[in-house]
C-alpha cells in the first residue's frame, strides 16, 4: 500500500482540482451562461495544456492522427459537464453538485472497469466494489436530503 501512496496523492490532487473547478464553473456560468462558461474554461485549459505540452517537449503529439474517432468526443463530454454544473450548482450548492459528479464518475468507472472498456484492464464488479458504491450512494443521499 505504501508504494501506492504517490498514486493515491495524485488521485486526491485530481479530486481537489475537480472540487475547485466545480464551484468556479458554477460561478462563471451564473455570470455568463453555461455554454459561455464551458468555452472560457476550455479555452483557458487549452492555454495551460499548450504550456505544459511545450514544457514537456511535445510528448507524442504527432500521434494524434492515430486516435480512434470516439476519443474526439471527450471535449463534448466536458461541455455536457459544464452545462450540468450551470444547472445544479446554483440550485444545490457546491457539496451536493460535487457529490453528484463523483457518483456519476464512480458508476461510469465501475462499468468501464468491469467490461474493460477503453483499453483498461478488467476489474470485475465484486462485493467490495458494490459496497463502496453503496457507501458513496448513501453519502450522496445524506448530503442531498439537506438541500
Amino acid at each position: 500500500m505504501i508504494d501506492m501512496l504517490p498514486l493515491i496523492l495524485i488521485g486526491v490532487l485530481g479530486g481537489v482540482a475537480v472540487g475547485l473547478q466545480t464551484p468556479f464553473a458554477g460561478a462563471i456560468s451564473q455570470r455568463v451562461g453555461g455554454a459561455a462558461s464551458s468555452l472560457i474554461i476550455h479555452a483557458s485549459g487549452a492555454v495551460v495544456s499548450a504550456i505544459v505540452l511545450f514544457a514537456r517537449g511535445g510528448e507524442h503529439m504527432g500521434q494524434w492522427r492515430e486516435l480512434p474517432w470516439y476519443l474526439w468526443g471527450a471535449g463534448g463530454l466536458g461541455v455536457i459537464l459544464y452545462l450540468t454544473l450551470s444547472v445544479t450548482f446554483p440550485r444545490l450548492g457546491a457539496t451536493a453538485t460535487i457529490v453528484l459528479v463523483i457518483l456519476g464518475q464512480l458508476l461510469s468507472g465501475l462499468v468501464i472497469d468491469h467490461f474493460g472498456l477503453l483499453g483498461v484492464n478488467i476489474r470485475a464488479i465484486d462485493g467490495g466494489r458494490v459496497l463502496g458504491a453503496v457507501v458513496v450512494l448513501v453519502g450522496a443521499y445524506l448530503i442531498l436530503r439537506q438541500t
